[in-house]
């Protein structure tokens, strides 16, 4: 067992199974110690539907069951954008050994995070990979990185589901569910969230 510390950065609007899933697959792959799930306030690159508190009650209630999993509201109290460099500093801080971890899809644009190269001084980057990943385009991310050394690729299943599609389905009334943990379906029942 590592000291290694997990972060699992994220707008979790809601959270989904393929969350789960990544969380799962980086506490085995890199025997993490712990697990920071911190759902974010507010997101530089994307809009967010729901309030924080409530983004993190279905955070909670989507990994509350997994063991040595710890919820963080560090990057929610923070005034203004939350940039996940200002994030890994604190918890390098908090933890010494830190990875955060983020999808393939997510690292072909961490070019355009706020400075790349500082957030791998403070942490390592755990990449989840699918198969049938974009090979070429990854590999392209991290030659233009200054310690791409830094950065290691795990494999998790593919499961095509995504927080979009489950908003533009609970409306609709069209299935649901079956991509997010029951505890989350029954927080989005109860709340009666994102009917629009």
């Amino acid at each position: 067992m590592g000291m290694t510390t997990g972060l699992l950065g994220g707008a979790f609007d809601p959270p989904h199974l393929g969350h789960v899933t990544l969380a799962q697959a980086a506490m085995v792959h890199f025997e993490l110690a712990r697990l920071v799930v911190v759902p974010v306030g507010n997101p530089p690159h994307k809009e967010v539907v729901l309030a924080a508190e409530t983004r993190f009650r279905l955070a909670h209630a989507a990994f509350r069951d997994m063991p040595r999993v710890v919820f963080s509201r560090i990057d929610m109290e923070r005034n203004g954008l939350a940039y996940t460099v200002e994030t890994v500093k604190y918890a390098e801080k908090e933890w010494q050994d830190v990875i955060f971890l983020i999808g393939a899809d997510q690292f072909l644009s961490f070019l355009d995070w706020k400075e790349p190269d500082e957030i791998l001084e403070h942490a390592r980057l755990g990449v989840a990979t699918r198969p049938g990943y974009p090979e070429k385009k990854v590999k392209a991310v991290l030659k233009k990185l200054q310690r791409p050394e830094r950065v290691e690729l795990f494999e998790i299943p593919e499961l095509p589901i995504s927080s979009t599609e489950i908003r533009r389905r609970i409306p609709l009334d069209e299935p649901w569910e079956q991509m997010v943990p029951t505890a989350v379906a029954d927080v989005i029942d109860e709340l009666g969230l994102y009917l629009g």
